[in-house]
């Protein structure tokens, strides 16, 4: 699977909420599959992902309308993690980001996010307890 470095954040939070039922079902499908897939590996992307493709923001193959915002997004999380675009075991990495994630960090990140309010993003990424 293909995943944007900012969606590891995104998967942590998601609790079935989003813009369309289509984009619901693609999120339901790949989420349940990360969260409950021991090995399940992901390919680290700057760019859209298969959790985008049924995103309304999606204008095409590598581009979002908000393309402005969620690089920042991309960019602060390979940064703050030291993260590469390269193949990781989901849960691993996810378990390594949340050791890793401060409060100052993750509202650096995600703060502006119009999902911010809505998600469970920051109650299981600070909470440590994800995976």
């Amino acid at each position: 699977m293909i995943l944007r470095p900012h969606h590891l954040l995104c998967t942590q939070g998601y609790s079935g909420h989003g813009y369309s039922d289509d984009f619901v079902q693609n999120m339901n499908y790949w989420v349940n599959r990360m969260r409950h897939e021991d090995t399940f590996t992901i390919s680290l992307r700057c760019s859209t992902d298969d959790l985008c493709s049924h995103c309304p923001n999606k204008l095409g193959e590598g581009l979002c309308k908000d393309d402005a915002k969620v690089l920042k997004y991309d960019a602060a999380v390979m940064r703050l993690f030291h993260l590469e675009e390269k193949d990781y075991h989901y849960k691993e990495l996810i378990r390594e980001i949340d050791a890793h994630m401060t409060k100052e960090s993750f509202e650096s990140i995600c703060g502006n996010c119009e999902w911010h309010k809505m998600s469970q993003c920051a109650a299981n990424i600070l909470s440590q307890k994800y995976c």
